[in-house]
Order: structure tokens, then C-alpha cells, then sequence
């Protein structure tokens, strides 16, 4: 009999605190309703929304952070970062950068354009709030990131010298938005929040942390606190997520940037801009969606 009890008691616990995750998720209208592509399509964002660890005088609530992650019915999954000043049509709101679409019109217009951009049925939006990259951060304990380069930027307050880190939560945010003292600018930038989201996700799968219920409670609830999902979007779609992102970073995946025409492209009106490859563009969007393409990086600059 206590064998029983034993057994249902790490039965119990993992379905316990899966829905008890489910319940503090804060959902969403963020869907188009619009008719869906072959396989699943993840649209992940990270707001910009001045919190109590961004002090800066930009007011309002932006998107520093775009990416795309899809699994194909078949070949390798794929996580895209989108230049947040890449140069689309917003609807209703005509040529802009794709940030603006998020002030324009939150989750909603950010999901329709990035549909109208890339051709692909955004099955699950997931937001996280600078502040929560943070929380996240320190709630696995820290991460180790790599930059091969010293930094000591203003804007952003990373201090950086050359090589691999132990970096926590304030560490990790300033890495991930600093962008000036970069020589890619804001590709450079989109790189190194891919490094961010997968050093975190490799201290999530770490397997201690099966036999740590305190620290499950702590990154749960760090998890869930910093999170806005879609309507529908459930802790078991999250898990998916976080398996769909380990395959697109791992060897087997895709990851990087739409093919780049000009990273300075003034079209007039709305500042410097990124300009997609508008030859190449189609083609490699299909790619991505047949999961015809061959793991491995992708984009950049433009040679």
C-alpha cells in the first residue's frame, strides 16, 4: 500500500503543477482566424513595455524581439528571427517597420502582418516582457553566454569582456537588448536572443531539476508571471514550443534571418529600415514551410 501512495504521489505532483501552471497563464484575442499552413507555426515576441528593470525615456510598449518557430509536417524546424525594423506593410496602416505594428495594434496587428510577411498561419503567440527575461534568468539560476568581443555600452548598461559568462537575470536582459555597440546592429542582436532563449531553455532540461519541486514552483511562477499566450494556448503547447526551439537550434535545425537586401533601406517617412530580399523572400518562406530546406544557418547581412 505505501508503494501505491508513493507511486500516486509523483503521479499527481507533475499533473498538479501542470495545471496549476495552466491556470496562471494570462491569455489573450491575438489570432487571425485566417485558414492554416501545413504544420505549426509559433510566433514568439518579446515587449518592450519600460518596466521597473528598463529605465530609459521611451514611453508606451514596443516589440524589441520578433521570431518565428515552425515545425514542418516534415524536415528540420526553423526559429527566425525577424529584424524589428524590417520594412513591411502594416495593414490598415500602410509601409511602417514591423514594431510599429505592435503600437499600432498589440498582438492581433503584429500577428496579421507578420501572416501578410512570411505567408505562414500563426497557430500560438507567445509574449514575454523584458522584465520577465529577468525573472526567468535568475529563476534557473543563471545562464552562460558568449560574446567574442568587449562591451561597455550606454543604452543597454551591458559590460562585457571577451568570452563565456555566468550571467543573471539584469546580465542576461542588457545582452540581449544591446544593440549599438554591436558591428551587426540589430542582426547581431537577433543572434544573440536566440543564444538567450536556448542557454535557457538547456538549464530548464536539465534533469536535477525532476528532483527539485521548490525550483519547479519558483520557474513555473517566474514562467507564467512573464508570459502572454493566445486564446487556446495551453502549458502543453508551451512544452511543444520548447521542444520545437531545442530542434531548430540544435545541428539538425534552422535558425538565423530572412534572406536581407539593405540593412539601411530609407524608403522615406519611417527612417532607416531593413529591407528583405524581395527575389529571394518567397522562396525561402516556402522553404520553411515545406521543410524543404537544409538545417543549418541562414540570412545574416547581406554580402
Amino acid at each position: 500500500m505505501g508503494l501505491v501512495i508513493v507511486l500516486a504521489l509523483l503521479l499527481a505532483w507533475p499533473i498538479g503543477l501542470g495545471l496549476w501552471a495552466n491556470n496562471r497563464l494570462t491569455r489573450e484575442p491575438a489570432l487571425s482566424g485566417a485558414a492554416g499552413t501545413p504544420g505549426t507555426t509559433y510566433l514568439l515576441a518579446g515587449s518592450d513595455e519600460r518596466g521597473s528593470l528598463v529605465h530609459d525615456a521611451t514611453a508606451g510598449s514596443r516589440t524589441d524581439t520578433i521570431m518565428v518557430l515552425h515545425v514542418p509536417p516534415s524536415g528540420p524546424s526553423a526559429l527566425i528571427s525577424l529584424p524589428r525594423d524590417t520594412y513591411v506593410d502594416i495593414p490598415g496602416h500602410g509601409p511602417n517597420k514591423l514594431n510599429a505594428a505592435y503600437a499600432f495594434g498589440g498582438p492581433p496587428l503584429l500577428v496579421t502582418t507578420v501572416e501578410g510577411l512570411t505567408g505562414l498561419t500563426v497557430d500560438h503567440y507567445v509574449e514575454i516582457g523584458l522584465d520577465g527575461v529577468a525573472g526567468v534568468v535568475d529563476a534557473v539560476g543563471g545562464v552562460e553566454l558568449c560574446l567574442d568581443y568587449d562591451v561597455d555600452d550606454a543604452k543597454s548598461k551591458l559590460v562585457w569582456t571577451a568570452g563565456c559568462h555566468e550571467a543573471d537575470g539584469i546580465t542576461a536582459l542588457a545582452f540581449a537588448r544591446m544593440r549599438y555597440s554591436d558591428p551587426q546592429g540589430d542582426i547581431g542582436r537577433t543572434q544573440r536572443q536566440q543564444q538567450l532563449i536556448s542557454a535557457v531553455g538547456e538549464e530548464v532540461a536539465q534533469r536535477s531539476l525532476l528532483w527539485q519541486p521548490g525550483r519547479q514552483v519558483s520557474l513555473l511562477r517566474a514562467g507564467t508571471d512573464a508570459l502572454v499566450v493566445s486564446e487556446g494556448t495551453s502549458i502543453l503547447d508551451l512544452g511543444r514550443l520548447a521542444l520545437a526551439f531545442r530542434d531548430a537550434t540544435g545541428p539538425e535545425g534552422i535558425r538565423g534571418t530572412p534572406p536581407i537586401a539593405d540593412v539601411d533601406y530609407q524608403p522615406g517617412g519611417v527612417g532607416s529600415t531593413v529591407l528583405l530580399d524581395p527575389e529571394r523572400s518567397p522562396g525561402f518562406w516556402a522553404g520553411i514551410r515545406d521543410g524543404s530546406l537544409p538545417p543549418g544557418p541562414v540570412g545574416g547581412l547581406p554580402s
